[in-house]
C-alpha cells in the first residue's frame, strides 16, 4: 500500500489547501464578500498583515482564479478586488470555518 504522501498532490483536501491555506487567504476572501475593496481599505480591515504579504496573496488569489483584480488608471491609482465566480463558491466553506472558530473559541488553547 502507497503512503498518503504519495497520493497527497491528488488528494481534494490537499488541492483545496493548496488555494486557500495558509494564515491570510481565509481572511482576505472573507474580506471580499461585501463586493468590491480597495487595497488600502483591506490592509486597514486586516491590520496584521504587512502590505508586502497582503499584495502577495492578493496576486496568488488572482492566479487561481479566486478573486478579480480591478486597477483603474487614475491619479493616484486606485486598484480594487473582487471576489470571482469561482471565488464565491467558497463561502460556504469560510462560513463554516468561522463558525467552527466561533464554537471553539476559549476550549482550546493557542
Amino acid at each position: 500500500m502507497k503512503k498518503f504522501e504519495d497520493h497527497a498532490p491528488y488528494c481534494p483536501m490537499v488541492k483545496t489547501m493548496g488555494y486557500i491555506g495558509g494564515k491570510w487567504k481565509p481572511v482576505i476572501l472573507a474580506r471580499l464578500v461585501v463586493g468590491n475593496v480597495r487595497f488600502g481599505k483591506l490592509t486597514i480591515q486586516i491590520p496584521d498583515i504587512s502590505r508586502k504579504i497582503l499584495s502577495q496573496q492578493l496576486k496568488e488569489l488572482e492566479e487561481d482564479g479566486l478573486i478579480i483584480r480591478h486597477s483603474y488608471n487614475e491619479k493616484p491609482p486606485r486598484v480594487e478586488y473582487e471576489l470571482s465566480e469561482l471565488g464565491k463558491t467558497l463561502m460556504p466553506i469560510l462560513q463554516a470555518m468561522n463558525e467552527w472558530g466561533e464554537q471553539v473559541a476559549g476550549k482550546l488553547s493557542r
